[in-house]
């Protein structure tokens, strides 16, 4: 891509929000990409599995940074711009045209991921580095550690996924983990304590977010046309999502079991 105008460079993109609050630090402008190849159980956003697709608009870089500039006095200090998806890294050359001419004008700049795209060979070590040269912060969807629960949530395998955890991790590069947590699918309490233990060997994550499922997505499944696999699944209590706050910092489920039977 050296000798392209990354500005020319398009991208499918789903939509944006303008003022995101939750999808890094400050306030964020939010670019949904088109595309991904997982199929999660509590997707808030099937809309964007399909790589083509009427809901997607291929666009430029120039046209989304002028128009992300529009809300740039609402970040302050903190805000910048958030790609997510779908699965943005399936669209690597738009993201790394995208944050080089945002980081050229001064933009925080946070890609939202599960990694699953990720590839474990030089070829693509030598593009996905370029691509971290210019990311300020990576949003690390982890959605289960288990590698067979990971295949029941997403219909995938997650061996990628945490490779690619480790390589950010060597890399140095700031990450948020993020995890779901769903009763029944997600909040299994052996998993969750595997998940902390995963997440301790990793020596770049400034923030460990446990994330209540919700069903605000669930009328996009239905507009689809598509059966919601959850349905009649509530959100998870205050209690549960604390135990998986707890379970995080436990070493072991024999510790864990042993810590129960004190209450």
């Amino acid at each position: 891509m050296t000798d392209i105008d990354y500005k020319k460079v398009t991208g499918m993109v789903h939509s944006t929000e303008s003022f995101g609050s939750v999808d890094g630090p400050g306030i964020r402008f939010i670019i949904f990409l088109q595309g991904c190849k997982l199929r999660c159980q509590y997707c808030h956003n099937p809309d964007t599995w399909e790589m083509v697709s009427n809901k997607a608009t291929e666009r430029t870089v120039e046209d989304v940074l002028k128009e992300a500039l529009n809300f740039r006095h609402f970040w302050g200090k903190n805000g910048g711009i958030t790609v997510s998806g779908g699965e943005a890294m399936l669209q690597i050359d738009f993201l790394i045209a995208l944050f080089t001419e945002a980081k050229k004008l001064g933009i925080h700049t946070t890609l939202d991921t599960c990694g699953f795209a990720y590839r474990p060979t030089p070829e693509y070590h030598e593009i996905l580095d370029k691509l971290l040269a210019v990311t300020d912060l990576v949003l690390l969807d982890l959605k289960e550690i288990d590698p067979e629960q990971h295949k029941v949530v997403t219909r995938q395998p997650n061996t990628n996924i945490l490779k690619f955890a480790h390589y950010l991790s060597d890399k140095g590069i700031p990450v948020w983990i993020r995890h779901v947590l769903v009763p029944g699918l997600t909040d299994i309490d052996e998993h969750l304590i595997e998940l902390g233990k995963f997440v301790k060997t990793l020596k770049n994550v400034d923030k460990f977010e446990i994330l209540p499922y919700h069903t605000m997505g669930e009328f996009k499944w239905r507009e689809l046309g598509i059966p919601y696999p959850l349905e009649g699944v509530k959100p998870p209590t205050r209690e549960r999502v604390q135990n998986a706050k707890d379970l995080m910092e436990t070493e072991s489920y024999t510790e864990y079991m042993n810590r129960m039977a004190k209450v």
